[in-house]
């Protein structure tokens, strides 16, 4: 278990900062557009990130957490979601070929979102010192909101979706031996939301999640936060889901940041503030021999010249002092 990150790199002078600050393994992203990643390409960035002393442990495909409206507008991957065909079929073909190229390129893991309705959010709220904090009051959200792009989506529909994607591409990771990480869906939101019933909101549907095509190369992207957005006490309840999902050596990602409140309100707080103790957390990811990357997630926004960058760099430290003081356990 180690520090990382996924904050993208937006010169080079960020790799070096990123090692200058205690980080050794990034999930980076490729130079050029996924539609022209190519094995070559990829060796290249590869090589490009452990230049800065660096190791590249995993990169997102292109299914990323925007609501889908947007990635029609982009022209990104879609029709996984929609499910229509032959779209889709052609979609799950060119993963595929990322998943093979990225063995290729000695790239070992690939993080993704089955996301239709992105990250609903309230107005920020103001935090300490008056940092910008990223909010969700479910009494402040419209809830007759419109569709989106896929129109109704039941809890059935969704899952048949997901079921055919995994019936595709899960055999060949096992063959690649590239391990596929799906984020959570940000945050739990009540079934018909927007349309769409959020299968992936749940700790119930997680589980359900790594039991379809059941795999050691299928497994989470887990996003604590994320996961304690579906308790009502994240406080007490986080530590044993972790174990479970750990035991089972689901999990292939940590994003490790923390939240005030529970289900359906909350607000996205520094890892040190939270309603979950993190010490207690890090340590049920060491009892269970959880094996990779713990990063920051969503940050406060401060007041600072690189405000970002800042706020990214206070939780290095605070992981890396975490991951510190339980060697010794």
């Amino acid at each position: 278990m180690y520090l990382g990150t996924q904050l993208a790199a937006r010169t080079d002078a960020d790799y070096q900062t990123f090692k200058q600050l205690g980080v050794n393994h990034i999930n980076g992203f490729p130079e050029v557009p996924h539609q022209n990643w190519k094995t070559e390409n990829l060796i290249k960035y590869r090589e490009k990130v452990e230049s800065y002393g660096l190791k590249l442990d995993m990169v997102q495909l292109p299914l990323s957490s925007a609501d889908i409206d947007t990635r029609v507008k982009r022209g990104e991957f879609f029709n996984i979601l929609t499910g229509e065909s032959p779209a889709r079929d052609e979609e799950i073909e060119r993963i595929c070929q990322i998943i093979r190229m990225c063995s290729e390129a000695g790239i070992p893991s690939l993080k993704y979102n089955l996301n239709i309705i992105g990250i609903p959010r309230t107005d920020s709220e103001l935090g300490r010192g008056g940092a910008k904090l990223s909010t969700f009051r479910w009494e402040q959200t419209e809830h007759n909101a419109s569709d989106t792009y896929a129109g109704k989506v039941s809890e059935d529909i969704f899952w048949e979706r997901i079921d055919y994607f995994l019936e595709k591409v899960v055999p060949v990771a096992q063959e690649f031996k590239v391990r596929l990480a799906c984020h959570p869906h940000d945050p739990y939101t009540p079934p018909g939301f927007k349309g769409v019933t959020r299968v992936l909101g749940t700790v119930e549907g997680l589980k359900k999640f790594i039991s379809i095509q059941e795999n050691k190369f299928h497994g989470l992207n887990f996003c604590q936060g994320t996961v304690t957005e579906m308790m009502d006490n994240p406080g007490e309840e986080i530590f044993d889901v972790i174990r479970y999902f750990g035991k089972k050596k689901k999990i292939f990602n940590v994003h490790f940041r923390n939240i005030i409140g529970g289900k359906l309100n909350f607000t996205e707080v520094f890892p040190d503030e939270g309603s979950v103790n993190m010490y207690e957390a890090i340590k049920v990811y060491k009892e269970v021999d959880y094996p990779y990357m713990l990063m920051p997630d969503h940050v406060p926004e401060i007041n600072a010249k690189d405000p970002k960058m800042t706020a990214f760099a206070y939780c290095y430290g605070y992981i890396n002092a975490l991951l510190q003081s339980i060697d010794s356990l």
